[in-house]
């Protein structure tokens, strides 16, 4: 038992506070409560508790263990040893949050240099510190738009195929605006790539139309005419976007879309339960006094040195409640870090490399997945990038069951949240998985067909 005062400092307390006795001071203490007998169990050693939390750990499995399909928004891309290794320095790992920015040139160049290859990877012209993970981020281009436009468009178009947990997020976020519409991807919107249904509700009370890209079925969707149609009723564009696909895909910058968002957990950053993550939040320069959250420049200091300071930061903290777009309070420092010092280790060659196994891979997965009898791909004539959908000839949560028997961490079950799309499958395949595990997949995919 661990006692924090010896005898005599508990002697020297007593005479200040003026008691006799340790029973003297909690005399005030109605008598059947002062020294009640906890049912608690015995002390452990520290050895003794080690050992006893490594055992119930072990009752858990990663993705150290199972080959993992799973993606749908959260991937298991390689991290290289480096990126864990620079953010542990005393000097990042420490530090919140620049609340005396200038005083922080380390932490602000590192938030500078973020912004600068998240701008380089979109396309488009500012980004900011980021915000807590890509669900956020969508919220707050809504949030964006919606201030933009000075409350007076009340409908923000988000289409179905855009993640679910995302259009959560956002309806949250609109919950609170007066009169605020979040429509488009109702069931009757269906899961088709047809966007004709989305173009037909656009009109002048559109803020904004959000689409996702590659959509959260994996597909790679050409949205020129959505964004043509939207700009021509004077609405805003975002894309939720993955970083990763941006290794291979033209940019959103050069869709000529208004808001780029995404979550960076691709980036250097392990999967997790609920993160933490890092939500991407870029713009074009017109909407750079819109922007949620922290924004740092690069200017010289008076003796004409390079320097960086925070700037324009148009949130609650900085200015006025009234005057704010966002109460978004934190940006995710280390996240940052961990994006920029990926971003850097693999540079573009290297980034493009994982994209093009990523892409390589999964196709390579799905043309030997069609191959068994009862599976199909869902979309078979729109083109995806690292994720696609299967149709399966048994409930997924069955068949994941019988793949996880085998060490296998099948797709995403999307009857979860599209009731219509019962035996559907999401598969995900990065560069971490070989050829060997795929070939191991379809043989078990064939295993479980002929239970």
């Amino acid at each position: 038992m661990f006692t924090p005062h010896t005898p005599q400092e508990i002697e020297e307390m007593l005479k200040v506070i003026g008691a006799e006795t340790i029973e003297e001071l909690f005399d005030k203490v109605p008598e059947n409560f002062r020294y009640p007998e906890l049912n608690i169990p015995e002390g452990l050693s520290e050895m003794e508790i080690a050992s006893e939390l490594k055992e119930i750990a072990s009752a858990n499995a990663t993705t150290d263990e199972f080959v993992s399909f799973l993606g749908a928004g959260a991937y298991n891309h390689y991290i290289p040893a480096a990126v864990d290794m620079i953010l542990r320095r005393g000097e990042f790992y420490t530090a919140y949050t620049p609340y005396q920015p200038e005083v922080s040139q380390g932490t602000l160049q590192a938030i500078f240099e973020f912004q600068s290859l998240m701008t380089e990877l979109t396309g488009m012209d500012v980004s900011n510190a980021s915000h807590y993970d890509g669900a956020t981020a969508t919220a707050e281009a809504a949030n964006l738009a919606y201030h933009f436009f000075r409350g007076k468009r009340k409908k923000i178009l988000v289409s179905r195929s855009v993640n679910p947990q995302y259009r959560e997020t956002l309806r949250t976020y609109m919950s609170g605006l007066e009169n605020v519409q979040v429509i488009g991807d109702e069931p009757a919107a269906g899961t088709s790539s047809d966007l004709n249904k989305m173009l037909a509700l656009i009109d002048k009370d559109t803020a904004l139309v959000i689409v996702q890209y590659p959509d959260f079925f994996g597909r790679i969707i050409d949205y020129t005419k959505l964004v043509e149609a939207a700009h021509s009723q004077g609405a805003l564009v975002a894309f939720v976007f993955n970083p990763t696909a941006l290794g291979l895909l033209k940019p959103p910058g050069d869709f000529d879309v208004d808001i780029a968002v995404g979550e960076g957990q691709p980036l250097g950053i392990p999967l997790s339960y609920g993160g933490p993550y890092l939500g991407i939040f870029t713009v074009k320069d017109k909407y750079v006094r819109k922007l949620a959250g922290r924004l740092v420049g690069e200017t010289v200091d008076e003796a004409g040195e390079r320097a960086f300071v925070l700037t324009l930061t148009a949130r609650e903290q900085h200015i006025r409640r009234e005057k704010s777009t966002s109460n978004i309070c934190t940006n995710q420092g280390l996240m940052v870090l961990a994006a920029t010092v990926y971003l850097s280790l693999l540079g573009k060659a290297g980034f493009k490399q994982v994209a093009d196994l990523c892409y390589q891979k999964a196709h390579y997965a799905a043309e030997q997945i069609s191959k068994i009898d009862g599976y199909e791909l869902a979309f078979p004539d729109t083109p995806f990038f690292h994720e696609f959908v299967l149709t399966t000839p048994k409930p997924v949560s069955m068949i994941n069951d019988h793949l996880q028997e085998h060490w296998i961490l099948g797709g995403y079950d999307l009857s979860q949240d599209y009731p219509d799309m019962k035996n559907k499958m999401l598969i995900a395949v990065t560069e971490k998985i070989s050829k060997d595990d795929i070939d191991d997949l379809v043989a078990v995919l064939q295993e479980a067909d002929h239970d």
